[in-house]
């Protein structure tokens, strides 16, 4: 397939962003979009979230999510299921990562999701979204570089 993108180009992107923008599903239908932090760790989009929030709601109910980079220019869009992981070794390994990242910016200290100060105890939901499908494009180049891959 000459001009396709390489996965290795995707996986990249899907690392490298800082804001992910989250689709989930309301219950009555309507799509609910979210700017989320996340990292992309051991092949799928990982983040948490107030499981009593909307999209922490809508989860419960529907775990599946559209998962899209900040650019229409150079475009990752992540189709999957939400799982809720609670296993010990995972969360910690998921903190590195998230520490590795992100920096809270109000006190410069980095950023433990598990520890996620403005969810109340109890109602932190960690989140692993493997894809199902990934679309990816360059729109300068659209018409040589969509390329879709899909996942069992």
């Amino acid at each position: 397939m000459a001009g396709k993108l390489p996965w290795v180009r995707a996986e990249i992107a899907l690392r490298d962003a800082h804001n992910y923008w989250l689709v989930t599903v309301r219950p009555d239908g309507r799509p609910h979009a979210v700017p989320v932090w996340g990292v992309w760790f051991d092949g799928a989009f990982c983040f948490g979230t107030d499981r009593a929030s909307r999209k922490g709601l809508n989860l419960e109910r529907n775990p599946a999510v559209v998962v899209h980079l900040e650019s229409g220019d150079d475009v990752v869009i992540l189709e999957g299921r939400a799982a809720l992981r609670r296993d010990a070794d995972w969360i910690a390994r998921l903190d590195q990562a998230f520490l590795a990242k992100y920096v809270n910016l109000g006190t410069g200290e980095r950023y433990r999701v598990s520890q996620e100060p403005t969810v109340p105890a109890g109602r932190l939901g960690l989140f692993e979204v493997r894809p199902q499908r990934v679309l990816a494009w360059q729109e300068a180049r659209f018409a040589e570089s969509r390329t879709r891959w899909t996942f069992d």
